[in-house]
């Protein structure tokens, strides 16, 4: 019996050890054999790839433009330093070159007062005075009559100016490249806007500087000729209506009749004004030169006045022509007469299109005047509204931004 217990429990571990290792075996990983080639493709109709959702049209990007526009971006970086640059030594040139002149038109003065005083009390060193106050004079007076040519602060002005549109230049560039696919019509736009901002705004003095006291007030123009976009929009309308061209219509008016208008008016003031004080301290000096030259003389009496008079009536006119910067404010109000002409131009060429679809897109062209404006696209519309009256009776100003 005892055996017979034996033989089936031994029986019973030898059938439980093989089913532990058949149950072992079972669990081992295989080695996959499958080829991927064969494996059945998920069906393509109704799945877009990255590129088909981010661009409904997508093409080929042309890579020799993109390189051209890069090239562009590095011509553009530089160009901006420059102007920076040449913008803050200018500006310096202003406060130095006004600070050495007044503090030597004021010597001048002075040593015309002690060549008279020297005469009347003692007459003793009177023509060491005589001579210093009218070279002193005659320095100056050179030296005025340059820096009223060339208005140093008009300079840094104008400099600042292309300095913030080639700043704006690259920001557009970098923007095109990133969102759409550039062709050679990008690069040689681009390339114009750069010799147009050359063109408005160079960096020499001699043979190219820009006319600071011209004949007739004109606004500044830092743009090529604009062209129409031949590229077709997402649908046949682009965002256009006919209540969206009467009101491009209203604003274009309101900026015309209003904003470049007071604009223009503002600068021929100022301009005048600069004009009369750029002649006048060189006049005013050179008459010190004359007085302090005939001092001790038998007009003694009319040489003090011009040696010591002049001199300090010259030091006011070039502390407000030039610390007063008055030719900054001439180029300032020159240069947002000409932003205004830039938006209505903007403006003109798309009504102009008759083919709604190369214009471009009507409501990012109305929030793009919004924000140049300084108001919200409500805003606008009400400015639109307000402004269908006669020029007499238009009272708002198209822009609040400035």
């Amino acid at each position: 019996m005892s055996t017979i217990l034996t033989q089936a429990y031994s029986s019973f571990l030898c059938h439980k050890r093989s089913r532990t290792i058949t149950k072992a075996s079972i669990q081992l990983p295989k080695k996959l054999t499958t080829d991927p080639s064969n494996l059945p493709k998920l069906p393509s109709h109704g799945v877009l790839s990255v590129d088909q959702e981010l661009n409904p049209n997508p093409k080929e990007t042309d890579a020799a433009a993109v390189e051209k526009l890069y090239l562009i971006m590095e011509a553009v970086a530089d160009r901006v330093e420059m102007h920076k640059n040449i913008g803050e030594q200018r500006n310096n040139w202003n406060s130095l070159l006004l600070t050495s002149i007044n503090s030597i038109t004021l010597s001048a003065a002075l040593m015309a007062a002690i060549a008279a005083t020297s005469v009347v009390e003692h007459g003793a060193h009177v023509e060491v005075a005589k001579f210093t106050s009218s070279f002193m004079y005659a320095a100056v007076t050179g030296m005025l009559v340059v820096m009223n040519k060339i208005q140093p602060s008009q300079l840094a002005e104008e400099q600042r100016n292309a300095a913030r549109l080639l700043k704006q230049l690259l920001a557009q560039i970098q923007t095109k490249i990133a969102i759409s696919n550039p062709t050679q019509d990008d690069v040689n736009e681009a390339m114009e806007e750069v010799l147009a901002i050359d063109r408005a705004y160079p960096l020499p003095l001699l043979g190219v500087m820009l006319d600071k006291f011209p004949s007739k007030v004109q606004a500044a123009v830092w743009w090529p000729e604009k062209r129409s976009n031949p590229v077709k929009r997402k649908d046949k309308k682009n965002g256009w209506n006919e209540g969206l061209e009467d009101e491009m219509k209203e604003i274009a008016r309101v900026l015309e009749k209003k904003d470049k208008a007071d604009y223009l008016r503002l600068d021929e003031k100022f301009l005048m004004l600069n004009k009369v004080l750029a002649l006048s301290g060189p006049l005013l000096t050179g008459f010190g030169a004359i007085g302090s030259a005939f001092l001790g003389s038998s007009h003694d009496s009319w040489a003090v006045v011009a040696g010591v008079s002049c001199g300090v009536v010259a030091s006011v006119v070039n502390s407000i022509e030039h610390g007063g910067q008055v030719g900054m404010v001439v180029e300032m109000y020159r240069s947002n007469a000409g932003f205004f002409g830039m938006v209505e131009e903007s403006i003109e060429l798309n009504l102009k299109e008759g083919d709604v679809e190369k214009r471009e897109d009507g409501e990012l062209l109305e929030m793009k005047l919004a924000l140049q404006l300084g108001r919200s696209v409500q805003e606008l519309r009400d400015l639109a509204a307000s402004s269908n009256t006669s020029e007499e009776e238009m009272k708002e100003f198209g822009s609040k931004l400035f």
